[in-house]
């Protein structure tokens, strides 16, 4: 480890995130989010925070983490700090078996335990992709099912992420996934076709609210019981301790015999849970 530190603290010049630096930056980063940055993150960190010191005109980081640590700046600074370091990998029906599951087990199951107000949860929501998907599974489901209605909290830690969610605005290619009926429903294409872009069509986003959120926080707000819960993709960036309590608080909000999804290189073994599995990375509450 000694080794791998000086030789990629070598790498970033004289004026790079040193290692002491980058200790004091992912101590705080993994206090705040759960986020685990070892010391081969540190490259990447440097690049990214550049872009910080640009917009606050801090020279150096040496003087960012002055200003961070010594003189009262990370209060400020943490959201934009967490906005740096955040990766926001997303898909519009990334792993379709879990949506195969939700429309073909997990709605019904629940519509036939008499659940006509569903309440969806995706907790880490990144641009919107996820929620979204839900929201045009839930919407098919409701059409074919009269007296049903429902609605879908999203949450991420990440600002800048939500912004763009809240927009619903997307690359055309990033909509392949998405089956011809369900794009002729719920997705909207540019007039102007140079710029390549569609759009979520507003009545599916009226059906997500958007909220910014940190799992670490002791309890989730999010009002009453949810009946599914998407948390996938999240935990991998957490030690096992952290994914304990996170996935602990999460089945708190989650009304018997809901579904929670985790992402598909995510596990809970080892980990006590009032839930069983009942598919792959899909588990119910007792």
């Amino acid at each position: 480890m000694a080794a791998a530190a000086a030789q990629t603290q070598a790498q970033t010049g004289p004026d790079g995130l040193n290692s002491r630096n980058f200790d004091a930056l992912s101590r705080f980063i993994y206090d705040y989010s759960g986020i685990k940055m070892p010391i081969t993150k540190l490259t990447m960190l440097e690049g990214r925070l550049r872009r910080r010191l640009r917009a606050t005109g801090i020279p150096d980081f040496n003087s960012y983490c002055d200003y961070l640590f010594k003189h009262g700046g990370i209060e400020k600074e943490a959201i934009f700090l967490i906005d740096a370091v955040t990766t926001n990998k997303t898909d519009f029906f990334r792993e379709p078996k879990h949506f195969e599951f939700m429309e073909r087990t997990g709605l019904p199951e629940m519509a036939a335990a008499g659940h006509k107000r569903f309440r969806l949860w995706s907790a880490a929501c990144s641009i919107g992709a996820e929620p979204y998907t839900m929201a045009m599974v839930m919407q098919d489901f409701i059409e074919k099912t009269s007296g049903m209605d429902y609605r879908i909290l999203a949450t991420d830690l990440s600002t800048d992420v939500l912004q763009a969610a809240r927009r619903g605005v997307y690359p055309r290619d990033m909509i392949q996934p998405v089956s011809p009926e369900m794009r002729r429903k719920y997705v909207m294409v540019s007039k102007d076709a140079a710029r390549g872009e569609v759009r979520v069509h507003p009545r599916l986003r009226a059906t997500v609210g958007f909220a910014r959120m940190n799992l670490m926080d002791n309890a989730y707000k999010v009002g009453e019981p949810m009946h599914m819960i998407f948390c996938r993709n999240v935990l991998i960036y957490f030690d096992k301790p952290t994914q304990a309590k996170v996935l602990t608080r999460l089945c708190d909000c989650l009304l018997p015999g809901g579904f929670l999804y985790v992402g598909h290189s995510e596990t809970v073994t080892g980990i006590s849970l009032p839930v069983r599995q009942v598919a792959n990375t899909v588990f119910k509450k007792i």
